[in-house]
């Protein structure tokens, strides 16, 4: 179906891929796995002709069904892009036009490649928004993408991709904004469309559990070579390369609690430290924030959107938070988990003051934050801080990600000069597994990865007490990830910083959380001690989460 044989890319003179090799055969899943930066996107964009030619240089071979790509038009892609070769994109808020709505945007795929009639495309679109188990698909078809959750734009991504069935179908992280039942579920709807299709898949991931699950092959990257390659037994139970055998071992598990989560740099280097955190040193900690006053406390938050139906249509009431309280303690993690739509994201843009309460307390340091006026938000805003879900779409693209680093702590009046300023975000990129050449670089050219610990390091520069890390290491492959979380856990401890930890990964979840609290539409279903909740669950909404998340391989 497609073969890539010593295929190479350089751009501006930079090697970005080395004699890659390898190939998809039909009616086959082949996954591709690697840390962030190793090649992977760069692979599928080129596939797709979606690199920008300017300084492009590509040599080899790639085939798709006996035509070679690489003397393809950009004509010639438009032929074939979207009928024969599909992509499933890794941000969906960035896929999507902000302007149209979610119906419309897949109507277009339905309109350019086939002879059907609108009422006939639109009946198509509504069974594919069913198929990707989209809530109220009427509504989503006349829903923007800013109205709909993290999750729930990357489905109307899927249903995209899948539209005209395609032969060949790459899948770009395609379920990093998804949670774990979601993400079971989209995992089994590819799986059953390749085989009722008999497409192939291109299915790219920094999850190797997933991969383990769904491919038939797999292609492992490192620094855009290919260090191993074979069938997914091959690979997963026998792997030959150091480098596949620290990837598999870096992943959390919920059955042990390392004090510090080894790296693929520690595996690699035979560094790991295997000391794991004991009940009694756990319960010691507890006992010491727990007996201190909340730092935050939410009583019967509410908080409600108002969804305008299409054109004459009554208006309905959707209520996002419904009578939620809890409270926070300073040097806590407290985990937030729940499915895509449940209310997690909207909880903390609530507390943020990023959305207004409906009604309800929150109460930050002893004040009512709720109704605090426009210039003590303004001094609230250093001391909570949150990391972004999209870490593209909170960068701004004409800026050198430095320099956006630079711009709240002058705001804040972070240290007196620049070249004080610059000298810590430099140490900050450091810490967040950057490189000193990355601050006069900008968004676009860093991959998925990599911008969001970019972010992550723009909320530490303000150094608050309260951070709401919203879904803050979705993005990133396990290595980066054991990173991040480290550091998190390095700062907390070092500053006392207190995380509103929002995440679908409930294996991450587990490992960095003190206390999770379990959202569905809206509501606290369950709240608990980590360890205790993933052991002995009492809500059925909860066991069923557990039971989703992909085992270990």
């Amino acid at each position: 179906m497609l073969r890539i044989k010593d295929f190479s890319v350089s751009i501006k003179h930079k090697s970005i891929l080395k004699k890659v090799s390898f190939d998809i055969k039909p009616n086959s899943i082949l996954g591709l796995v690697g840390e962030s930066g190793s090649g992977k996107s760069i692979t599928s964009l080129s596939i797709m002709g979606l690199l920008p030619k300017k300084d492009l240089v590509e040599e080899g071979l790639v085939t798709f069904d006996g035509e070679n790509l690489l003397s393809y038009t950009e004509k010639d892609f438009l032929r074939i892009r979207g009928n024969r070769i599909s992509m499933i994109f890794q941000e969906p808020m960035t896929s999507l036009n902000p302007s149209l709505t979610c119906g419309y945007q897949v109507f277009e795929v339905f309109k350019n490649h086939t002879s059907f009639s609108n009422s006939e495309i639109k009946n198509e679109i509504i069974n594919l928004f069913e198929k990707v188990k989209l809530p109220r698909p009427e509504a989503i078809y006349n829903s923007y993408p800013h109205q709909l959750s993290g999750g729930q734009k990357q489905r109307v991504m899927i249903a995209m991709a899948i539209a005209l069935k395609p032969q060949l179908l790459i899948a770009d992280e395609p379920t990093t904004a998804l949670d774990v039942t979601v993400q079971k579920e989209i995992i089994s709807l590819l799986k059953s469309i390749q085989q009722e299709t008999k497409m192939s898949v291109l299915f790219i991931s920094h999850d190797l559990n997933l991969v383990s699950e769904i491919a038939n092959e797999v292609v492992v990257m490192k620094k855009g070579e290919v260090v191993e390659y074979g069938t997914v037994k091959q690979v997963f139970l026998n792997p030959k390369a150091e480098y596949t055998k620290a990837l598999i071992k870096s992943k959390p598990t919920t059955d042990k609690r390392f004090i510090k989560l080894p790296t693929v740099e520690d595996f690699l280097t035979d560094t790991v430290d295997f000391s794991v955190e004991s009940i009694e040193s756990r319960e010691k900690y507890h006992q010491k924030i727990y007996s201190k006053t909340p730092l935050l406390t939410i009583k019967n938050l509410n908080k409600e959107f108002v969804s305008k139906s299409f054109l004459f249509g009554k208006s309905s009431v959707v209520k996002a938070v419904n009578e939620v309280s809890f409270a926070i303690y300073e040097g806590e993690t407290l985990g937030l988990v729940g499915e895509s739509g449940c209310g997690k994201t909207t909880l903390g843009r609530t507390i943020l003051q990023l959305e207004k309460a409906t009604s309800g307390q929150i109460i930050y340091k002893g004040k009512d934050i709720t109704t605090l006026t426009k210039s003590e938000l303004k001094s609230l805003r250093k001391e909570i801080q949150i990391i972004f879900q999209d870490p593209f779409s909170s960068l701004n693209p004409r800026i050198p990600v430095g320099e956006a680093i630079i711009e709240p702590m002058k705001v804040h009046n972070i240290f007196s000069s620049y070249k004080e300023r610059k000298e810590y975000v430099l140490e900050l990129l450091a810490k967040v597994g950057l490189e000193e050449e990355h601050f006069n670089r900008f968004p676009h050219e860093f991959s998925g990865g990599q911008r969001q610990r970019i972010g992550i390091a723009r909320t530490i520069a303000l150094q608050p007490k309260f951070i709401i890390c919203d879904e803050s290491v979705s993005a990133l492959d396990v290595s980066v990830q054991a990173q991040v979380l480290n550091l998190l856990n390095k700062l907390k401890k070092d500053f006392g910083f207190t995380y509103l930890f929002i995440s679908h990964d409930l294996s991450v979840v587990k490992y960095m959380s003190d206390n999770v609290i379990v959202m569905n539409k809206g509501e606290i279903e369950e709240v608990g001690e980590a360890d205790t909740l993933y052991t002995n669950p009492k809500s059925q909404y909860t066991k069923t989460l557990i039971s989703a998340i992909p085992k270990d391989v």
